[in-house]
């Protein structure tokens, strides 16, 4: 006898769950008492580098199993996990810190997972873009959010795009990059009001607020260490 015929109804309720957790930025108190549940319940932990992971939930005393997936495995690795989840297991997807596929891998996994009507379920928490745009004290009511910009290829181009917005816009950078970057603003969308964010909720954190000009006259005798969101404000014309 073959075996028994499942309805889509009740595939679908047969499936695991995917979640998207996000993780601390920096100060480990950010991580959620829902997260540390969530981790502690599911059967895999897909992590963009289980070591920096392996980190936050040692800390937790969270023994999950974690599986490496991210950028350059991610088309081999998409495949088992979604087998995983249509047997009935629950997985979780971190980053290595923050939201996952907010400038971090995950948007592969989780558009074949809706393609295969499994759930998946944001577990909310800290995002170095939003932590700083509420502080820059720059008009939040209206945003964009660009990730990283181009480094060669259509890098001009997008400035000049971006000088006409009127929301205020949300980047993020390498520290190396950063005096380039303002430069770049200054150049192709005026002298206007920019704040430099760095180690956001970390030790050493801070916020650099003024002109493209002021900041960059600042930055000229001294350097920038740690992660860096860059909020612009909006074209005022």
């Amino acid at each position: 006898m073959g075996g028994a015929y499942l309805s889509p109804a009740e595939a679908y309720m047969s499936f695991g769950k995917l979640y998207i957790v996000s993780t601390p930025i920096g100060n480990l108190g950010d991580f959620t008492f829902r997260a540390v549940e969530t981790l502690k319940s599911v059967q895999l932990i897909a992590a963009e580098d289980t070591r920096v992971s392996g980190v936050l939930l040692k800390h937790y005393e969270i023994s999950t199993p974690m599986f490496s997936y991210h950028d350059h495995n991610k088309e081999m690795a998409t495949p088992g996990l979604l087998r995983k989840l249509e047997g009935g297991d629950d997985i979780a997807l971190i980053s290595d810190a923050g939201t996952p596929l907010i400038s971090d891998p995950g948007f592969y996994l989780v558009r074949a997972a809706v393609a295969q009507n499994i759930e998946v379920i944001p577990i909310p928490g800290a995002s170095a873009m939003l932590a700083g745009l509420v502080a820059a004290g720059l008009p939040s009511d209206r945003f964009t959010f660009e990730g990283f910009l181009p480094r060669k290829k259509g890098r001009q181009t997008r400035f000049k795009l971006l000088a006409q917005d009127p929301r205020t816009i949300i980047v993020y950078e390498s520290p190396h990059r950063v005096a380039r970057t303002l430069k770049d603003i200054g150049e192709y969308m005026g002298d206007r009001q920019v704040v430099v964010a760095r180690e956001i909720t970390k030790k050493f954190e801070e916020f650099i607020r003024g002109s493209v000009s002021e900041i960059r006259e600042q930055l000229d005798t001294r350097s920038i260490k740690g992660e860096v969101v860059i909020i612009i404000g909006g074209n005022k014309a």
